[in-house]
């Protein structure tokens, strides 16, 4: 593929991108959440009060849960080097197959780069895992692909 090393920037820079953004709205969400716990005046509805602070407190968790999630992507990030060259397929190559493309990074869903699609997956996926390690013309069983390429 023409250019693969700027692909792979573009790539990495998009995956870059997905974290900051779900960072962003976690963040805000949090604080937002804090704002309205803190905000919560006891009322003579004292059960409703106490009620709307554990749905807070609850949602409040969850998105600690998404934080960590998020954390971990942009360790994987950080641990990647997008001009690495290797001899099989490992984290943070470009992947061509005769259906679609990879990059294999985080789970970042469909990136469009000049018009093609790629799809960012993680090497806990299930995709992911079949395809670590193998070569040009390796055949995978997920939907029977066959790797043309990877970079």
């Amino acid at each position: 593929m023409k250019d693969s090393l700027k692909i792979k920037k573009k790539l990495y820079e998009a995956c870059l991108h997905f974290t900051n953004e779900k960072l962003t709205t976690v963040m805000n969400m949090m604080h937002s959440n804090k704002k309205a716990l803190f905000s919560e005046t006891k009322s003579s509805a004292g059960d409703k009060h106490e009620t709307g602070r554990a749905m807070i407190q609850l949602e409040m968790e969850k998105l600690s849960g998404q934080l960590g999630e998020i954390n971990l992507m942009d360790d994987v990030l950080k641990k990647m080097d997008y001009k690495k060259k290797s001899e099989v397929i490992c984290l943070g190559s470009l992947i061509i197959t005769d259906k679609t493309n990879y990059y294999l990074a985080i789970s970042a869903g469909k990136i469009v780069i000049n018009s093609v699609e790629f799809f960012a997956i993680s090497t806990n996926s299930p995709i992911g895992q079949q395809i670590l390690g193998k070569k040009t013309r390796d055949k995978i069983p997920f939907n029977n692909v066959t790797i043309l390429e990877f970079y």
